[in-house]
């Protein structure tokens, strides 16, 4: 393993946040001279990030961490066409109404991991659609697309995959990479940006950015990558039976937030506590070395930090009572996923949808078919159950892991 000189790359090679890099020892050469503005981009396709996102949103804190300057780059502008990276189809195309209110919702997320201010290493946001937004079509053909050759953007992975799937790919989403590119090149300019993250899919995209800034200003640039994440199981990170885990409390609560990190593969402990917490290396080797139920023990350290960090110390320590009373003393607690039913007797196959423990009705069906559903701690067995409310909140299970409140309106 290369031997790095700058704190920057040593940490984000020792916590495993690398996968490529342009040049890596340049890069390193100018992070021990000076403090090194790097970005990385969040197209904002929805109100909040949800747990895809947190690599990057960690880069942008270990860069921090290590005395640099993080940009978070809204998309406001290419948030208009869309990423094709490794998509199978093209993206929805959102109004300008729904985009701005995308982007006041996410930027909520990156204060609870940045520090944002005036000083030399203080974060700061922007939005390319202050320039985007600007560029009048022929002059930037000329100025700036002639600097990409459409054989080399034909032949990037992202493009080559829905080309060889014979799925459509606009002209619109082909233009993504030549706009993501000339942000590189604006940000240098602007902030004196001189590094792109992003994940493994933007490696294209990243390079030609860096190329861009050489041949029209002769700036030299950096990118960096990290892995594709995915759990021992080989899944999607951040994706569950119940659908995405949003890092905004009001789209997910507290306590399903804290449990996504407590079920955890044994096997993933270690690299997520390396990725997604602050904790001292040594801390967390020693914790990724318990054997047996006692790694039950650093799954619970990995869902306290982690939830900490995203949605405060207070939040974490609620949650992780309501799971100990929940799992060890039977009880309910108050941060629980609930909902509110307007009549008495629904059905528990309706219920465990509406919790979000089940996609549709034929999958809550089958769960309760496989004994996996309960009603205070009671299995239940008919199909067309229904769930009797008189007052008080009634708790209602799917498998070992999901538990949530249901309570008459």
């Amino acid at each position: 393993m290369t031997e790095y000189q700058s704190d920057l790359l040593r940490t984000l090679t020792a916590r495993g946040y690398i996968h490529q890099m342009t040049d890596a020892a340049a890069l390193d050469a100018l992070a021990t001279k000076q403090v090194v503005p790097g970005y990385i981009g969040f197209d904002p396709t929805a109100p909040s990030l949800h747990v895809g996102s947190l690599v990057q949103i960690m880069l942008l804190r270990r860069l921090q961490q290590a005395g640099h300057k993080p940009v978070v780059l809204m998309g406001g502008g290419t948030g208009k066409i869309g990423d094709p990276s490794f998509k199978d189809e093209a993206r929805k195309l959102n109004s300008d109404a729904v985009i701005a209110a995308n982007v006041a919702g996410i930027r909520r997320i990156f204060d609870r991991f940045l520090t944002f201010g005036d000083g030399p290493s203080d974060a700061v946001m922007l939005d390319n659609a202050e320039w985007l937004d600007k560029l009048e079509y022929i002059p930037f053909l000329r100025e700036v697309g002639q600097h990409f050759s459409v054989n080399r953007m034909l032949s990037f992975d992202s493009v080559k995959l829905r080309l060889d799937r014979e799925q459509s790919l606009s002209f619109l989403e082909f233009n993504y990479m030549i706009l993501q590119g000339y942000d590189f090149r604006e940000l240098a300019r602007r902030e004196g940006v001189r590094l792109q993250m992003g994940g493994s899919d933007q490696w294209g995209n990243i390079v030609n950015g860096v190329e861009l800034a050489r041949r029209m200003d002769g700036t030299e640039v950096f990118g960096v990558t990290t892995p594709l994440l995915t759990t021992a199981s080989g899944e999607k990170m951040g994706k569950t039976v119940a659908g995405a885990v949003w890092l905004h409390e009001d789209q997910l609560p507290h306590f399903d937030y804290w449990q996504f990190w407590r079920n955890t593969d044994d096997r993933d402990v270690g690299r997520f506590l390396r990725l997604f917490t602050d904790l001292p290396l040594d801390e967390i080797a020693r914790l990724e070395a318990l054997d047996g139920a006692e790694i039950n023990e650093a799954k619970k350290v990995l869902a306290n930090e982690a939830t900490a960090m995203c949605r405060g110390r207070a939040a974490a320590e609620e949650a992780a009572e309501t799971a100990r009373r929940t799992f060890e003393e039977g009880a309910s607690g108050a941060s629980l996923p609930s909902i509110e039913v307007e009549a008495n007797n629904p059905t528990v196959v309706d219920v465990l949808v509406a919790l979000g423990f089940a996609s549709s009705k034929a999958e809550a069906r089958r769960l309760i078919k496989g004994g996996g559903a309960k009603v205070d701690g009671q299995k239940v067995v008919d199909e067309a159950a229904t769930i009797t409310l008189s007052g008080a909140a009634v708790r209602v299970s799917a498998g070992k892991k999901h538990h949530g409140m249901v309570n008459l309106r």
